[in-house]
């Protein structure tokens, strides 16, 4: 698993915008910028939508006050699942990427298999990246939703 003072891999991660598919480099999007990524396991699930994501939208505003570029939430889902869900959420502050095949999930050792349910997912987690390299790594224990809260985030930066 990636740790803390690690850069983190090259990967592509997709994102439909109102200009259509667009496939970021990770590498070169969070280039030079402080970040909050924080990952579902899958979008319009309960806690992902009641309020995982939706802390992350209330926050915005006070995460950019503190330095941070980029918001982005990510998950093991296609770009439309993704850009359809941040609709939903009123999430416009914030990059809704698309792991569509899991490769950046896995790169980053943090893919859990949910067998029937889902399959390849994200462990829920958030993590704090500075010019690419990953500043603080919050990764939920099953079933807890504490540490990658928007809350959370916000009181350590």
């Amino acid at each position: 698993m990636i740790q803390q003072g690690q850069t983190l891999p090259a990967a592509t991660l997709s994102e439909l915008t109102k200009d259509g598919m667009v496939n970021h480099e990770v590498t070169e999007l969070f280039a030079g910028k402080k970040v909050v990524l924080f990952a579902v396991p899958g979008a319009f699930t309960p806690t992902c939508s009641e309020s995982h994501l939706p802390g992350y939208v209330v926050l915005a505003d006070q995460l950019k006050a503190k330095g941070v570029d980029i918001i982005a939430c990510v998950s093991v889902n296609d770009a439309f699942v993704m850009q359809a869900w941040g609709e939903a959420q009123n999430a416009s502050e914030i990059m809704m990427l698309a792991d569509g095949d899991g490769s950046f999930t896995k790169a980053l050792g943090l893919e859990m298999d949910t067998a029937k349910f889902g399959g390849l997912r994200s462990q829920r987690y958030a993590m704090i990246i500075d010019n690419g390299v990953v500043t603080q790594l919050n990764v939920e224990a099953p079933k807890e939703f504490e540490v990658s809260k928007a809350e959370t985030i916000l009181a350590s930066l």
